[in-house]
């Protein structure tokens, strides 16, 4: 069952989360494959550059992280400071 952000995330009790994403179907997102023995592990650094971009974009902190072979680990820090500083046109954009 689904439930919209606001009732899973609130500021107000902690700044940071633990997120976790991972693949399905015995997928790999880096690391080799043993089945087929093809290697995905470019796919590492394209996780790592991503976080970095949205890192730059939104009012998100990078606490720690891993990119494991078919999942990863984020812990993420809300900056509610920086919010407070962004006039409604840096919000919008």
């Amino acid at each position: 069952m689904t439930r919209a952000r606001s009732t899973l995330i609130d500021p107000g009790s902690t700044p940071y989360y633990h997120c976790v994403a991972r693949c399905v179907r015995r997928a790999f997102l880096c690391g080799e494959d043993h089945l087929t023995g093809k290697s995905f592990e470019h796919r590492r650094q394209w996780v790592v550059d991503r976080l970095e971009k949205l890192v730059s974009i939104f009012a998100i902190e990078v606490c720690a992280y891993a990119v494991m072979s078919n999942h990863y680990h984020v812990v993420l820090h809300i900056n509610s400071r920086e919010v407070e500083g962004w006039s409604r046109d840096e919000i919008l954009k």
